[in-house]
């Protein structure tokens, strides 16, 4: 290990270190913070190093989630900065980005922003950025909102669910990705045709049939086709928030070969869980765009597979548990957002494996790809220069779901009771240890901006 002895602090040693360029066996050696080299697997330590070898647990690039809602401040109570990033780390995430809505004020101006950092600052266990957001009216602020160093701007075409953060119609969604253009910034966009949802039944009662009927996957197609569109003539970057429906996947694909700058994400519950197994009245799975039947589900998973989706986030929607109305079971009144933050990893590994994915192409969905997708060229990957943000994962050991072991401010997820693969041992931020056996206490992440900002 002489050859990159100078200044190294640490050293994690692993049978299985996912790179760049593949899965082997490694000693990753750490100095400030950034990885200093990936070495030949079981070499002698420099003087003063401290190894920790991980025996057979597998050795992952920290997970960058870019699609988590803290809520913080002003629904502090639905979750928050400190209790967010602790059940990130706990699953293995290192970086996230907070989306601008259903905290109060929502990040739609550079003075709400700074609001937003100053309470996250100091409180955070993992690095934290920050989504800003374009709704009506606002125009004139996102360049301001983009040099303060927003990662891009989400908005939403149809009611987001507060009042605060309402959707754009179409002239204003074309104004605002003109604008966005301008400064070649980057437009994330919850894609639901408006129409196409008010025509459908309204959702209510028990009955989880009448919910996905009110949500209809051509209410997602027509919005992703009308995307496409608009981001070919403005020539504007645009990412397909959440999608469920696995009919714009050939949409997606054909835009993409044309040159227009689309990409698209999907998330765990999308890929791990069906419609036919969500039992009426339980809320816990209500999530919009819904939770499809099965043969989309596997449709989705090719969509992934071959590369027409780019990356798997949370989306980590959480409120407190009288909100989901868990009492009365009514799939209309209660909020829509599942609780994952925390159980992203062993839920896609465990899907992923019996579709003969490997670890690669699971880092490849949820750290390289996120992380590409925000501009962060330090994180994302086990590769020498980048932030020593790591997860260590026991990829073949099991769990069942604890609600009551998850450290989400309010402990209701669709996964309860679930048995999923994939142990994650600890989590490692900048050659820290933020999560696991003898884990530092302290918050030790920091607020960061889009590079060049």
């Amino acid at each position: 290990m002489s050859e990159a002895a100078d200044g190294i602090e640490l050293v994690l040693r692993s049978p299985r270190v996912v790179t760049p360029h593949g899965e082997r066996a490694a000693d990753v050696a750490v100095a400030g913070g950034r990885i200093a080299a990936v070495l030949p697997y079981g070499g002698e330590p420099p003087a003063g190093a401290r190894l920790v070898d991980l025996g057979t647990d597998a050795l992952l690039p920290g997970l960058v989630d870019t699609h988590v809602h803290v809520n913080e401040p002003g629904r502090t109570a639905w979750e928050g900065f400190a209790t967010a990033t602790r059940a990130a780390a706990a699953g293995g995430v290192t970086t996230l980005v907070d989306m601008p809505l259903n905290s109060v004020p929502p990040t739609t101006t550079a003075a709400h922003l700074e609001v937003k950092r100053a309470t996250a600052r100091g409180r955070v266990h993992t690095d934290v950025g920050f989504w800003g957001g374009a709704v009506p009216g606002n125009a004139g602020d996102l360049r301001p909102l983009h040099d303060a160093g927003v990662f891009g701007f989400k908005c939403f075409l149809l009611p987001s669910g507060v009042d605060e953060f309402p959707p754009l119609a179409p002239v204003e969604l074309e104004a605002a990705m003109r604008e966005i253009a301008r400064f070649d910034g980057l437009l994330i966009v919850h894609a639901e045709d408006p129409r196409l949802i008010d025509a459908a039944p309204p959702p209510s009662g028990r009955a989880y049939a009448g919910f996905l009927a009110s949500r209809p996957r051509a209410a997602e197609n027509a919005a992703v086709e009308a995307l496409i569109d608009l981001a070919r003539r403005v020539d504007c970057r645009v990412h397909v928030l959440h999608l469920s429906s696995a009919e714009a996947l050939p949409l997606i694909a054909a835009a993409r070969r044309d040159g227009v700058r689309l990409t698209a994400e999907t998330c765990p519950h999308y890929l791990t869980l069906t419609a036919e197994e969500v039992p009426d009245g339980a809320t816990v799975f209500k999530c919009c765009p819904p939770i499809r039947e099965s043969g989309n589900r596997e449709a989705l998973w090719q969509g992934l597979l071959d590369g027409t989706v780019d990356c798997v986030v949370s989306d980590h929607s959480p409120s407190t548990a009288d909100l989901k109305h868990l009492d009365t079971g009514d799939f209309g009144a209660a909020w829509g957002g599942i609780s994952s933050l925390q159980l992203g990893l062993p839920a896609v590994w465990t899907d992923a494996r019996r579709r003969g994915a490997a670890l690669t192409d699971v880092v490849r969905w949820m750290a390289s790809g996120p992380a590409r997708l925000a501009g962060l060229s330090t994180k994302g990957a086990v590769a020498p220069g980048h932030d020593a943000d790591f997860a260590v994962l026991a990829p073949d050991e099991s769990f069942t779901v604890d609600p009551a072991a998850l450290h989400h401010r309010n402990p209701v997820t669709a996964y309860a009771g679930r048995t999923l693969t994939g142990v994650v041992r600890s989590t490692w931020l900048r050659g820290e240890q933020i999560a696991g056996h003898g884990a530092a206490a302290h918050p030790c992440g920091r607020l960061i901006a889009r590079e060049n900002a």
